[in-house]
């Protein structure tokens, strides 16, 4: 029997890779995405494309959707019935703009996780894996360990994802939903987020545009490549009770200067930058300890550091005359 899960968020960086990842396995997803504008649009059209011409596009069932909007998710869930897993990576990201506009990020990541709970519970569907983040780990001893308290969110971003967490554990304790809550580090790759650092470098390096860096570029992150993410989200579909699990590069940190280097010969351009205060909100550094998916998943990262990147520059090389038009 063909399985038949729920990706929502289908239209983002993340999320159209795991769908990938599940139509690679033939299995039919329902995908969800409300296409808002917090980035250009044509970036989010252009995933979306690439889903539709997979060779089992036939499988892949697309719904213009909010998960804030809890009656249309109920009727998707009558119209489908149960799903097998609902993989839930619809979420306003990015933390400097959850200090402008706060309401909205509770509204999607804690209210949104809820409205999806909801409709697990109602439905008969047993699992949910439920995307979180790297920055819950501010202001703790590195490498990260999933058994770390994680209760001094540095942004409303956090905030509404750890409220999220929690709201899953509820109902994994009062309604026996399967949870796996998989928490990301500094995701990259082709058809990034036009907000996050390496989509951003490129584009400044290859445009000659001078690099807005807050901080000394000193601060360091775990990068992990979109495909590890992917197969590690997808792998965590198995029931598992209620467990919090990294998914991140597991490496030694690498500082933004030593990207921007990286990326300067990939480009064979130099980079202008211009350093800006370091920013209340951000982390200086993160660091994944991985060992918890190694024995609960079997994964781990598979695409190198210097791939990822070489992979990310050629993809935007490729389309570059559509992304000169992107806003960063």
């Amino acid at each position: 029997m063909i399985k038949n899960f729920l990706v929502t968020g289908v239209a983002g960086f993340i999320a159209s890779q795991v769908c990938r990842e599940l139509l690679d396995h033939g299995y039919r997803v329902v995908g969800v995405d409300n296409l808002n504008d917090y980035y250009d649009v044509r970036l989010k059209d252009w995933r979306l494309g690439q889903l539709k011409r997979h060779e089992h596009a036939e499988k892949f069932h697309f719904h213009k959707l909010d998960i804030e909007d809890q009656e249309g998710l109920k009727e998707l869930f009558d119209r489908e019935g149960q799903f097998d897993a609902v993989i839930n990576l619809a979420a306003r990201a990015g933390v400097r703009y959850s200090m402008e506009n706060p309401h909205v990020y509770l509204s999607t990541n804690t209210g949104g996780t809820l409205n999806l709970l909801e409709c697990i519970r109602s439905s008969g569907s047993q699992k949910l894996v439920l995307a979180s983040t790297s920055s819950l780990y501010a202001g703790q001893s590195m490498p990260f360990t999933e058994a770390l308290a994680v209760n001094e969110p540095l942004s409303p971003y956090a905030a509404s994802k750890k409220a999220g967490e929690l709201m899953a554990y509820s109902y994994h304790k009062l309604y026996g939903v399967d949870v796996s809550v998989v928490r990301f580090f500094t995701v990259f790759g082709p058809a990034g987020r036009p907000d996050m650092s390496i989509f951003r470098f490129i584009k400044w390096i290859d445009e000659g545009e001078t690099i807005q860096m807050f901080g000394d570029g000193s601060q360091s992150r775990d990068f992990t490549y979109v495909d590890d993410v992917a197969r590690g989200s997808v792998a965590a579909i198995q029931d598992l009770g209620y467990e919090i699990i990294n998914l991140g590069g597991g490496r030694n940190p690498v500082t933004l200067n030593a990207i921007i280097e990286r990326l300067e010969s990939l480009l064979g351009k130099k980079a202008k930058i211009d350093n800006k205060p370091f920013h209340i909100a951000d982390i200086k550094e993160t660091w994944a300890d991985i060992d918890k998916a190694k024995n609960l998943l079997g994964w781990e990262p598979r695409v190198s550091l210097d791939e990822g990147l070489e992979k990310s520059v050629r993809w935007y090389v490729d389309n570059r005359e559509w992304l000169k038009d992107i806003e960063v």
